[in-house]
């Protein structure tokens, strides 16, 4: 008989151990399956089979080991079990009914159609409500540490609790509790984590507020949407920042799908040159990677890491010539905080070699940015009937149906509403006409946002204004760059002439309340973006 374990498997504990060697001692026939019932089987296991899943899968909170640190585990810790074990991957697909069957075939094709797993042949060990995927399919399952009955109990802590308890941050009086932790775990998985850092790696993960579960920055986000928007964008962001790369060691961090990568490959003075793509998004390295297997990228040296660079180095300390990156700080410092934004610039200085550079293009706030202003929006562009949204088949269609005065009321009430932020205004009327009264950062911030209605729930929390260039100088020089006289802030033209013009007036006023328009002084739209140049 086989034994099948389906899991993760980034630790392996004592009572796995213990339960396996039992089984393999004692035989089936007694033990009992998850009704409670003995197995009855009399044949003994002749090999057990760990189908790894979500094998395609590391360096996020779901999944922080890759592959071959889990193959290696399970295999040192399959030793001492007296019967021979294999290791199959199982990539991830999602949550699915048919993920049973989906593992089965999948360890036949793996095995190159040796192994043919059936119910008359193999007991599924599982103590999740997977097994019930399993059971579906006339599989014989063995609840290892679920005690068998309909009642959600365990003989002891599943791996995943285990897991779960060593990412917290230890407090006052939690080292017992961590020390029970560990004592859960089979010695093979301490050896491991011990060798390759991964109590480290797990509190890094777990205490990220920048990404979530499965290493992607926001689950709002729209990928296919913004896969399209990186690539239209690309040879922009290189035609802009191509005079300013030194050759050498040259990384992209936040490279999304490696479009600007593919463009500097193909500079003659960049040819002898090696580059370095970082992306924290799981589907957008995985974009990366298979251009790279396309052949896309004409300079072989063309390397990807998954790494997350907010919360340390990723690449060696002083070795690199030059660090792009590219409308990436500001959701650090929207989905993240500021000491991850500081950190964040301190980590690229000690990055670069001496002489390198730094190119850090984003979006940048005015320089005033609190100073108040008036501001009329247009409401003759859309509906103003205050209609609820459930009124539309999504809330897409039902911002593009609003006018440009409308849509800012639903921006005032959504914007960082969850990170506790209040956009304050005051209606005024002027010669019977109405403008709102609030501060510069604010319009600038609705403006940059306003038309973003495919990706509006992950917009809403993304901070633009929040420097303005003098204050990015600043904090750069703070630890050590230099700001190229070469950097500057500007306003992108096509914005204010396509997005702008005839949607929203920007007046300030000499007087506190304005009574006529004669009052009101037209400002120009203020700054949207910056190209900084920080060198060491």
């Amino acid at each position: 008989m086989y034994l099948l374990l389906p899991g993760r498997h980034h630790l392996l504990t004592r009572y796995q151990k213990d339960y396996l060697i039992q089984l393999v001692k004692d035989g089936l026939s007694e033990v009992k399956d998850h009704f409670g019932n003995p197995l009855r089987i009399s044949k003994f296991p002749q090999t057990i089979i760990f189908a790894v899943t979500s094998a395609n899968h590391n360096n996020t909170r779901r999944n922080p080991l890759p592959l071959y640190q889990r193959a290696m585990m399970v295999q040192d810790f399959s030793k001492d079990i007296g019967i021979p074990s294999l290791v199959i991957p199982i990539d991830d697909i999602g949550q699915s009914p048919n993920f049973a069957s989906y593992t089965i075939k999948k360890i036949e094709a793996e095995t190159e159609m040796q192994l043919h797993l059936t119910p008359a042949n193999t007991i599924v060990l599982c103590s999740t409500p997977v097994a019930n995927l399993y059971s579906e399919l006339g599989y014989s399952i063995l609840p290892v540490e679920r005690i068998p009955g309909r009642e959600d109990k365990y003989h002891t802590k599943l791996p995943w609790e285990i897991l779960e308890g060593l990412a917290k941050p230890v407090g006052k009086g939690e080292n017992k509790t961590k020390e029970e932790l560990v004592s859960y775990m089979d010695p093979t998985s301490i050896r491991l984590w011990n060798v390759y850092g991964i109590w480290d790696k797990i509190k890094m993960l777990f205490s990220d507020s920048v990404i979530g579960e499965d290493g992607d920055l926001t689950e709002s986000r729209d990928y296919n949407t913004y896969v399209r928007e990186m690539d239209t964008i690309a040879e922009l962001k290189f035609n802009e920042t191509k005079n300013y790369i030194l050759p050498g060691r040259i990384g992209d961090i936040g490279c999304a799908v490696g479009s600007w990568i593919k463009l500097a490959c193909e500079n003659e003075r960049l040819f002898e040159s090696d580059f370095y793509g970082v992306e924290i998004a799981r589907h957008l390295f995985q974009v990366c990677e298979q251009r790279k297997e396309n052949g896309e990228f004409l300079n072989p040296n063309v390397f990807f890491l998954r790494k997350n660079a907010v919360s340390g180095l990723v690449y060696p300390a002083g070795t690199m010539n030059t660090i792009h990156s590219s409308s990436l700080t500001h959701e650090i410092e929207s989905y993240g905080n500021r000491d991850k934004l500081l950190s964040f610039i301190q980590n690229r200085y000690l990055e670069l070699a001496m002489g390198g550079v730094w190119i850090n293009r984003d979006v940048v706030g005015p320089e005033d940015k609190e100073r108040e202003v008036f501001v009329w929006f247009q409401d003759a562009d859309g509906t103003n009937l205050g209609q609820e949204p459930k009124s539309f088949a999504d809330l897409k269609e039902y911002l593009d149906s609003l006018s440009t005065k409308e849509r800012f009321f639903r921006f005032q009430s959504d914007f960082r509403k969850e990170e506790g932020y209040v956009l304050r205004t005051k209606s005024i009327f002027v010669d019977g006409i109405e403008y709102h009264r609030m501060k510069l950062a604010d319009v600038c911030e609705y403006l940059s946002k306003k038309d973003y209605t495919d990706n509006w729930e992950s917009e809403m929390h993304e901070s633009f204004c929040f420097w303005s260039f003098s204050d990015w100088k600043s904090h750069l020089e703070s630890v050590g760059f230099q700001v190229s006289s070469k950097s500057h802030a500007y306003r992108n033209e096509w914005l204010v002439e396509n997005r702008y013009l005839g949607k929203t007036k920007i007046f300030t006023s000499e007087k506190d309340v304005p009574h006529s328009k004669e009052d009101l002084i037209p400002m120009d739209f203020p700054v949207t973006h910056m190209l900084l140049l920080a060198e060491k």
